[in-house]
């Protein structure tokens, strides 16, 4: 099957990245299931420029979930990766140029 990795991680992966509106500098909560066939386990590793969140294996129907506060300079990256199934991939699961709003599902 050649289908690419964010085929893959929107076929088998809810995720959704949900802000409230405090302004000036919203609270972001993010939130990645493990919906993978056949039960398989996905190992995350989330990062910032400036934080490390950690390697965290989600099991079938758990998921993983974090708060931040993107920085005032409109410059936060948040990325991860996800391995399953042997493969690595990454994302850019926020950028504050794409991902600034008031609300977002």
């Amino acid at each position: 099957m050649n289908a690419s990795p964010i085929s893959w991680l929107l076929s088998l992966m809810h995720l959704f990245v949900a802000s409230e509106a405090i302004l000036p500098r919203h609270k972001v909560d993010v939130l990645i299931y493990n919906y993978l066939q056949n039960g398989t386990d996905l190992t995350v590793h989330c990062k910032s420029k400036d934080d490390d969140l950690g390697v965290h294996l989600l099991a079938f129907r758990n998921y993983y979930e974090f708060k931040f506060r993107p920085n005032l300079f409109g410059t936060t990256l948040v990325y991860c990766s996800m391995q399953w199934d042997g493969i690595m991939h990454w994302f850019d699961i926020y950028t504050s140029e794409r991902d600034t709003c008031t609300y977002c599902l």
